[in-house]
């Protein structure tokens, strides 16, 4: 069960956050671009509406691609969100949440860059890559 008030942040501590709300969807991203900013072999995001996170220090962020943004912390470079440029929302990534047994994904996201030797939540919805640039 989602609580209404969660936190996550960085590895050294330095960008913590804390959210004043459920998030809207949690799901899987096995896209080329969510691989390699997480550094593993998908992403599992938390989408949530930007207004409701508050940072204890605004991450750092680097235009991943003409459409989105990336969040991470300057100091120890964890990766922290995403967000696109036409979405008021921010996808947190569930490594960096505190407690992220409390969100399950609900939808795998990207799925023609899966991996084959992924196995894992079968029978979730899947959905290819939309976005262009």
């Amino acid at each position: 069960m989602q609580p209404e008030s969660w936190s996550g942040g960085c590895l050294c501590g330095s960008c913590r956050y804390t959210v004043n709300g459920k998030p809207s969807h949690v799901g899987y991203c096995h896209c080329s671009m969510c691989r390699r900013a997480t550094g593993g072999p998908f992403a599992v995001l938390v989408r949530v509406e930007s207004e409701i996170v508050e940072w204890s220090r605004v991450p750092a962020s680097y235009r991943s691609s003409p459409i989105a943004t990336r969040g991470f912390c300057p100091t120890c470079g964890t990766p922290l969100y995403l967000q696109y440029d036409d979405d008021s929302r921010i996808r947190l990534l569930v490594g960096t949440v505190d407690q992220p047994d409390n969100f399950v994904p609900q939808s795998h996201y990207g799925v023609e860059g899966r991996l084959k030797w992924i196995d894992c939540s079968r029978g979730l919805p899947e959905e290819e890559t939309t976005e262009t640039w």
